[in-house]
């Protein structure tokens, strides 16, 4: 029996290796092009030798991580880097993956972090040349500045009938994550012309080529266009509406009427002060010693409102209010009525478009080189796990295996930080009502004896906020000194509790005789809680 089990367990790791060996063959088969980075860029990537172009990059850890990326070293710098590939990517048959991580370490304030796929050098362009001017055929990634937030996807076709190369832009592209973690973008073209964009794994966007809906200007052009030799006639009125000739002004109405006269009706309020300015100079105002009349002109106190006012109805002069004039009518205008000879708006005539075209598919050209091409103002933005790919299964597993570790590792360490960062938020607001009521405590009556060394406790506790607790528990003390003192006449000798240490006091010595007379007792009860020189509180401020 053991000997069967055995065997089945054999074969069970035979069939998953096999498996994994195939998988991995048709991975690989799948996979156009890949770069982990794990090895430095020098030698496999070109760095453009443009003017522009100073910005360094740097092979560099993932920060947290040990998986290295190409990383964006400097801020407010122009990048441009290239890495040809070793066989062109095919994007007219079959489904092509792009798909890259990036993440933002120090953020993104204005800045693109995405990826240019270029066309063979045929075009017009060498790696050491490399710049925004390079042609591509998609253009994929993220792009922040002021009002522009989106993962952008730009393709560039060539129109057969005109020649002329066109950047048609994603319609409503999704945002760019705000975080600082690592993120995948994933665009996914298919044979049917449908375009997916994932973010995460996630699919944020989805498109069709082939729709004016979904791409501006869209990838076919209308079939007719306004001509443009075609001009509007003079005599062409585009006017709906027109003044009523045959109408006139009425005799009554007076167009220089105001809008607004003195209300007559209105009186002034009894106890109105005429005689008395609605401000008046600041008698607590003196003038600066360092004021300089020759320099700083003749020194004036500043005005306040006159206290004499408050009370009454109003100072000063007494004005009648305005009111709406009944008599107003403004400006006359003739009424509109509808134009006799109104035509519409004019528009040119359509003519056919000489640059129309039919296609059922894109006409993509192949892709020969990956750039990165960018300006940005921030630094730390790291590009990793660059990836074509011919299956999607191909870019998920990558994801799975290359992104998600380190993204799960990252979010759970951003929120142990939050958690971390909302305790201590909570607990200073907590630290800060005990100070309240600490404060309140001291300002009792019956402890004002013991009011100063309660204040020092408070305010060196205050000064080393873990010493909260240890603050209530010395106040508490003092209390039940207080309390003790009451209870048994002050002859227990009781510690006086100071900056959270107790401190003893010299012991109370009873005569034998107990004969002591009320003017000793006085004495000694004020020797024993005669006040220390007090420090100057918030609460005293």
């Amino acid at each position: 029996m053991q000997e069967i089990k055995r065997r089945m367990w054999l074969q069970y790791y035979m069939l998953l290796l096999i498996g994994l060996f195939v998988s991995q063959i048709y991975a690989s088969a799948d996979t156009k092009f890949y770069e982990s980075f794990d090895e430095a860029f020098d030698g496999r990537w070109i760095v453009s030798e443009k003017e522009e172009y100073q910005g360094s990059w740097i092979h560099s850890k993932s920060e947290g991580h040990d998986d290295y990326g190409l990383l964006v070293s400097e801020k407010a710098r122009k990048y441009a880097i290239v890495k040809e590939l070793d066989e062109p990517v095919d994007l007219k048959d079959g489904t092509v993956v792009l798909q890259f991580e990036t993440r933002l370490q120090n953020g993104l304030e204005c800045g693109g972090a995405y990826l240019k796929y270029l066309r063979p050098q045929e075009a017009g362009w060498v790696p050491k040349g490399f710049d925004n001017e390079s042609p591509y055929s998609i253009m994929f990634g993220p792009d922040k500045c002021g009002g522009t937030n989106k993962v952008h996807f730009i393709f560039k076709h060539k129109n057969p009938k005109s020649g002329e190369y066109v950047e048609h832009h994603l319609k409503f592209p999704p945002s760019v994550p705000s975080d600082k973690l690592t993120h995948v973008y994933t665009a996914i073209l298919k044979p049917d012309n449908e375009l997916q964009i994932l973010i995460d794994g996630e699919e944020k966007k989805k498109a069709n080529f082939l729709s004016s809906e979904d791409f501006e200007p869209a990838l076919i052009p209308a079939k007719t266009i306004p001509d443009p030799d075609d001009k509007k006639p003079e005599d062409w009125d585009e006017r709906a509406k027109i003044p009523d000739p045959d109408a006139t002004k009425p005799d009554d109405w007076d167009e220089d009427a105001p809008m607004e006269i003195e209300d007559e009706g209105a009186e002034k309020p009894e106890g109105w002060l005429d005689d008395e300015p609605e401000d008046i100079d600041d008698p607590e105002a003196t003038k600066p010693e360092d004021w300089d009349d020759e320099e700083d002109g003749e020194w004036e106190a500043p005005k306040i409102d006159n206290p004499k006012c408050e009370a009454a109805p109003g100072c000063g002069e007494w004005k009648r209010p305005m009111k709406r004039n009944p008599a107003y009518k403004g400006k006359w205008h003739a009424p509109l009525i509808d134009n006799p000879n109104y035509k519409g708006i004019w528009k040119p005539q359509q003519i056919p478009n000489p640059s129309y075209f039919e296609l059922e598919k894109p006409d993509f050209e192949d892709i020969a080189a990956i750039g990165i091409e960018i300006w940005t103002m921030q630094d730390g933005i790291l590009f990793d796990n660059i990836l074509i790919a011919g299956d999607e299964k191909v870019a998920e597993s990558f994801r799975e295996t290359k992104w998600k570790p380190k993204f799960d590792e990252e979010k759970e360490k951003q929120k142990a930080e939050d958690e971390a960062a909302s305790l201590s938020e909570g607990l200073k607001g907590y630290q800060k009502l005990v100070f309240d009521y600490l404060y309140k405590i001291a300002d009792i009556p019956f402890l004002s004896v013991h009011k100063p060394e309660i204040l020092d406790v408070i305010e060196k506790a205050e000064k080393q906020a873990n010493l909260t607790i240890g603050a209530l528990v010395a106040v508490v003390l003092v209390i039940f000194t207080f309390i003790l003192r009451i209870l048994f006449g002050g002859k227990k000798p009781v510690g006086a509790i100071v900056s959270g240490e107790a401190k003893k006091t010299d012991d109370v010595a009873e005569t034998s005789n107990n004969q002591e007379s009320t003017e000793e007792k006085e004495e000694t009860a004020e020797d024993n809680t005669a006040a220390p020189r007090r420090r100057t509180t918030r609460r005293e401020n």
